[in-house]
């Protein structure tokens, strides 16, 4: 036997019914209210991008000559750039010369470097950054680049001179 709901009981589900229906709706108004709070970064304008002015680079070009063999096979170009006001041994992207330990970049007194070299003839600029590829050192203030007709790449340990590139002055 099926029982009647009571009227009481019908009131109860009605109002349970459009309680259940605004707090549906509740839910959507404030998740869709927040959404828009929450996102409301996104659509605002963002400022210019600054543009920076970059100076251009004076640079010229003080000498240049070609890497030859002497202990080991080296090829390549080296040149000496001046770079707003301060001196520069690059070595092109063919530069390449044979490994071994503590290999040095020096400038020479002389335009071939020996196998062998002796103190006072050279300057040590660094130890070298790579046996291939372009690379660049810094040459100090004071060196005078008159005094150097060469640069070489020189094993300091065994005192054996790779290869060398003597410089024409431009």
């Amino acid at each position: 036997m099926l029982r009647r709901k009571t009227f009481i009981e019908e009131e109860l589900i009605v109002k349970f019914n459009k309680l259940a229906g605004f707090g549906m709706a509740s839910v959507v108004l404030f998740s869709s209210v927040g959404s828009v709070i929450v996102n409301s970064g996104v659509a605002q304008a963002r400022p210019a991008l600054r543009t920076t002015r970059v100076a251009t680079k004076s640079e010229s070009l003080l000498a240049s000559g070609n890497f030859v063999k002497a202990e080991k096979a080296t090829t390549g170009k080296a040149k000496i750039v001046n770079i707003n006001g301060k001196s520069y041994l690059e070595f092109d992207k063919a530069f390449s010369t044979g490994e071994g330990p503590d290999v040095k970049v020096i400038l020479h007194r002389n335009s071939t470097i020996p196998l062998n070299i002796k103190e006072g003839n050279y300057l040590t600029l660094a130890p070298i950054k790579s046996f291939n590829g372009a690379q660049r050192y810094a040459i100090p203030d004071n060196v005078n680049l008159a005094d150097y007709k060469s640069v070489g790449i020189w094993c300091e340990e065994f005192n054996a001179t790779f290869g060398y590139a003597s410089l024409q002055n431009l």
